[in-house]
């Protein structure tokens, strides 16, 4: 106990103590370098916000270097900052290099400012996503078809970038299908990963067009690699669906001012007893929303009567 305490008193007073106090303040230079210090400090995350803070506290030591060789005199000041400045160079450098490498094309990165950055997701992640569809931007160019009901495989994922989509079954019209909206989101939840089908649906482009396309298998082994990613996606595709099931909401009516709610799916059975109860999961073919709900027909004219 006593061999600690000396220690400690050897630590505190073993120093001199500062009886008299410099009067004159010191230079302009170290005042900046701590007023540098005190900027770079508040700096934010990502790329951009390293590169403030690097530069703003590479600035701040190299002035305290500067300081201490012309003013203090003192080697080891001097070789100290010195070192964090080269040390904050060097990782200025290193971050600058990281963010040249993950530039996009323009449709890219106006994809990742509209749908991925409000998420908080950073480049890097967004980068894999990217070189995932090999950064490539696909045209469908007007009245052409993404996919045709009961031809078209189920092969790949599709992001609308730019234009406007038609959804028909058997040439009745569903949906609209807009940017920043999955194509095919339905038929990607309605199968496992071993499993295959075909589209149920027609999707024409009803303007020109541009969409970004990753491959099925490509995919899911990324979200392999990176769960993080598996479940980014899973939370979009999600979303995607419940706006398509609230478009289709919106144009099924069952008579006489009534109106359809998918949240309520058993609501037209109260006005059939004829009809047994038919659970949702066999309306809805494997949750895909582009299937027409049954028995709106049947509703509304045993409404009318």
């Amino acid at each position: 106990m006593g061999e600690n305490e000396s220690f400690w008193e050897s630590l505190i007073y073993a120093h001199p103590t500062c009886i008299t106090w410099k009067q004159e303040a010191e230079g302009s230079i170290y005042h900046l370098a701590s007023i540098l210090f005190v900027v770079g400090f508040m700096g934010g995350s990502g790329f951009f916000g390293l590169l403030y803070v690097f530069s703003l506290l590479g600035l701040g030591f190299l002035c305290s270097s500067v300081w201490a060789w012309l003013d203090v005199c003192a080697a080891d000041i001097f070789s100290w900052n010195f070192i964090l400045f080269a040390i904050c160079f060097v990782q200025f450098i290193y971050v600058t290099y990281q963010v040249r490498s993950v530039s996009f094309d323009r449709e890219f990165q106006e994809l990742y400012s509209a749908l991925f950055q409000p998420l908080g997701i950073s480049l890097t992640v967004y980068r894999k996503i990217v070189l995932c569809c090999d950064a490539e931007v696909v045209t469908l160019e007007k009245e052409h078809c993404y996919a045709m009901q009961g031809k078209t495989p189920i092969d790949k994922l599709s992001l609308l970038v730019s234009g406007r989509i038609r959804v028909t079954v058997d040439g009745e019209f569903l949906h609209y299908i807009f940017p920043l909206q999955f194509l095919d989101s339905p038929e990607w939840d309605s199968l496992r990963p071993t499993e295959e089908g075909i589209f149920q649906v027609t999707l024409t482009a009803e303007t020109d067009c541009r969409y970004v396309a990753w491959r099925r298998k490509k995919l899911y082994l990324l979200f392999a690699k990176h769960r993080f990613i598996s479940r980014l996606f899973s939370i979009l595709i999600g979303s995607d669906i419940a706006e398509k099931l609230y478009a289709l909401n919106d144009r099924v009516h069952v008579g006489k001012g009534f109106r359809y709610d998918i949240r309520l799916p058993n609501f037209y059975h109260v006005s059939l007893p004829e009809t047994p109860p038919v659970q949702p999961s066999h309306r809805l073919q494997r949750g895909s929303p582009r299937r027409k709900p049954m028995g709106v027909t049947n509703c509304s004219s045993f409404s009318t009567q």
